[in-house]
């Protein structure tokens, strides 16, 4: 109920929430979501090598995202547990609230609360899909006003086994990713996405890669390193063994007091 009453369109925005700690965040333009996911999860093998601790991915039902997410755990030698975006599903669910209480918006609201309550209870979503096509033949819904609740019935046939949010309540894991999404906008769209704003791809990647370094805490580690190779680069690179002769005199010149 706790999470029920905070998806609520009104809740004290004073009241102190969960904030996550040592965050770190990835975005790119250019590489594939494989080498993206590939680096999140060499990131955590940074910080649990030896696999002691228990891996959870959210992903939002994409079926590409969820075999890449398996196939990179296969190949790191880890076992992740998988978890739908409790608002994805949300999303669904309020497709098919709209077919079955087109022109009742509270009869509506009050549809999906009772979906969500079922399924943060334990209820499986084939449970869900099946009770929701009973409904929709019991109201002689067909054609256009079907399509929402048809849709919604496939989403949670297909990832019944992501849906286990009982479980997930109880060991204290995450069901939503509203963090990941607002670094989606904070980090990409808040810099890219301007009105009138035209990238070049290579540019594109190039401010993201800046603005993860500035976000993740590590830009001056990063210039640090810059200046270093800049300096191999531009100097020692062309002089032998990389020593590069000091410009200044070695000994300082003698003056000599004219009056």
């Amino acid at each position: 109920m706790d999470v029920v009453h905070g998806l609520r369109p009104l809740r004290d925005a004073a009241a102190p929430r969960p904030q996550p700690t040592h965050k770190r965040v990835w975005a790119s333009v250019t590489l594939d979501a494989r080498d993206v996911i590939r680096d999140a999860f060499q990131e955590s093998l940074r910080r649990d090598p030896e696999r002691r601790r228990r891996w959870v991915v959210l992903v939002d039902g994409n079926p590409d995202q969820i075999r890449s997410v398996r196939r990179v755990s296969q190949e790191c030698g880890v076992r992740v547990t998988l978890v739908l975006d409790l608002i994805h599903v949300l999303e669904y669910l309020w497709r098919a609230a709209h077919a079955f209480h087109k022109d009742a918006p509270e009869a509506a609201e009050t549809w999906v609360t009772m979906c969500l309550i079922d399924l943060l209870s334990g209820r499986s979503g084939g449970f869900l899909a099946r009770r929701l096509r009973r409904q929709a033949q019991a109201a002689g819904l067909s054609g256009d006003r079907r399509k929402g609740g048809d849709a919604c019935a496939r989403y949670l046939v297909k990832n019944t086994s992501l849906l286990h949010y009982d479980r997930a309540l109880r060991d204290g894991l995450p069901i939503a990713t509203g963090v990941i999404e607002g670094a989606c906008r904070y980090l990409v769209r808040h810099r890219l996405d301007r009105c009138g704003a035209r990238w070049s791809l290579r540019g594109a990647e190039a401010v993201l890669r800046l603005r993860t370094l500035a976000t993740n805490g590590d830009f001056d580690a990063y210039w640090a390193f810059h200046l270093e190779r800049e300096y191999h680069r531009v100097h020692q690179s062309r002089y032998a063994d990389g020593r590069v002769p000091c410009p200044l005199p070695r000994a300082r010149p003698t003056l000599r007091r004219v009056k």
